[in-house]
């Protein structure tokens, strides 16, 4: 899948990762997973949500984890 191909969300939640490779990863993804409950709106955080569900593997590893974090299996 090519960048053109992912979602905006997806392309923000990636970039926003990278910014957060220098720290550990349990840190990095919890940063992540702030600066996306603090930033993005609802749609958007449902979106990932989504993403999360059906597309997992478009996402960075920190962004993916962070996204657990934020919407964690019942």
């Amino acid at each position: 899948m090519s960048d053109t191909d992912l979602s905006p969300q997806t392309r923000m939640a990636n970039d926003i990762a990278v910014q957060f490779t220098h720290q550990p990863p349990d840190q990095a993804a919890a940063a992540i997973a702030n600066h996306i409950k603090m930033f993005w709106d609802p749609r958007m955080k449902s979106e990932l949500d989504g993403i999360l569900r059906n597309h997992p593997d478009s996402l960075h590893p920190l962004a993916r984890e962070a996204a657990q974090l934020l919407h964690p299996d019942p």
